[in-house]
């Protein structure tokens, strides 16, 4: 029989909701992944999570980083550490998974990317979406022209709500969330790059945190040089459930993906048709979890660049900062691929 290759030995920073999800994805879904170790800064919060694995728990970062006993660095920490633990662990020789975004600003994002390149290692992004089947079906479908020349493209997601409105960052609505639609929009207009985003937001779910900047509606218009228009919106008011969608329109027909439903179970009577609906983003999205995951295995062993990198994760975020100065100028904003002249940080953010 032939002999199995060893198991790659992934150490998880960050120990919250998405790491906690991470940690089980990884250790009970995907074949030929181990999580050895866990990291994070809060006293106690990586032993709890570790425990239940057999994995090794640091309260220091970089402790899990230096451990001989770790293949590769997944980061699921909060985004304002994002750039640092990428460039420590490429310090290291390590590959690493960080969670969107990579960075906040363009400036760490490039940061980034040269202690990447420098260490000659590699950076798998967490945009998920590429990893699941149906969006996956519809990024085949328009590579292979099914749709012929794209025209018009639509991207949403609604989140069931606010628990607590005020641990929200500002901007969180395109940094946190719509970055995910801005990557799926650009993976799904093959060779075309976005030049110019219009952006709307207010705060209509939580009015009482507007002046402290938290914006939870937006909508995007996004124009490419293909000469597609794109349009991404967000709420985190959706009472139905979780819900993320897509459409691709184009010349000789359309792609649309997305459905919020539990299962196929529908149930039929006097109050009319109903169905169960997913209400959160691991329930919704844990395939997809699964198969950035069995990417990042299949990289390592391969020696190979994994299939979303950290330059797409580049792309996002600048359509993401132009989103916020656009709402900022109230008109348009272009997006370079150098970046946005005068873009400003954006304040701190939650992790994944």
């Amino acid at each position: 029989m032939p002999t199995l290759p060893p198991p790659v030995r992934l150490g998880l920073i960050g120990a919250g909701r998405i790491g906690t999800s991470h940690a089980r994805v990884i250790a009970e879904r995907v074949p030929g992944a181990v999580l050895a170790a866990v990291a994070d800064a809060r006293p106690g919060a990586a032993a709890a999570l570790a425990e239940g694995y057999g994995a090794s728990a640091y309260d220091d970062p970089q402790a899990l980083i230096d451990d001989p006993g770790v293949d590769a660095v997944v980061v699921t920490a909060s985004s304002t550490a994002h750039t640092d633990l990428i460039v420590a662990a490429a310090g290291a020789g390590k590959p690493v998974f960080c969670e969107k975004p990579a960075s906040m600003t363009l400036a760490e994002m490039d940061r980034a990317l040269a202690a990447i390149d420098a260490a000659g290692v590699t950076l798998q992004v967490g945009f998920n979406r590429r990893f699941d089947a149906g969006f996956a079906a519809a990024h085949a479908a328009v590579a292979a022209g099914a749709v012929g020349q794209v025209q018009l493209m639509r991207s949403l997601t609604r989140d069931p709500g606010l628990a607590n409105p005020a641990a929200v960052p500002p901007w969180t609505v395109f940094t946190q969330t719509l970055i995910h639609d801005f990557d799926t929009l650009l993976w799904l207009n093959p060779g075309a790059s976005p030049v110019e985003v219009y952006a709307t937001a207010d705060a209509l779910v939580a009015p009482a945190y507007r002046d402290a900047g938290l914006l939870d509606t937006a909508v995007v218009v996004i124009t490419f040089d293909n000469g597609a228009r794109a349009v991404a919106e967000a709420s985190f008011s959706a009472a139905y459930g979780y819900d993320v969608r897509a459409e691709v329109f184009g010349s000789g027909g359309m792609v649309t993906v997305g459905d919020q439903a539990r299962s196929s179970l529908r149930t039929y009577g006097a109050a009319g048709v109903a169905s169960e609906t997913v209400r959160g983003d691991v329930e919704l999205m844990i395939d997809a979890y699964t198969g950035e995951f069995v990417e990042l295995v299949a990289s390592v062993r391969e020696g190979r660049q994994p299939s979303v990198t950290g330059h797409d994760a580049r792309r996002a975020l600048a359509v993401a900062l132009a989103c916020v100065e656009s709402v900022r100028a109230h008109a348009p904003v272009a997006v370079t691929e150098a970046g946005l002249p005068g873009a400003v940080p954006v304040a701190g953010a939650v992790g994944a």
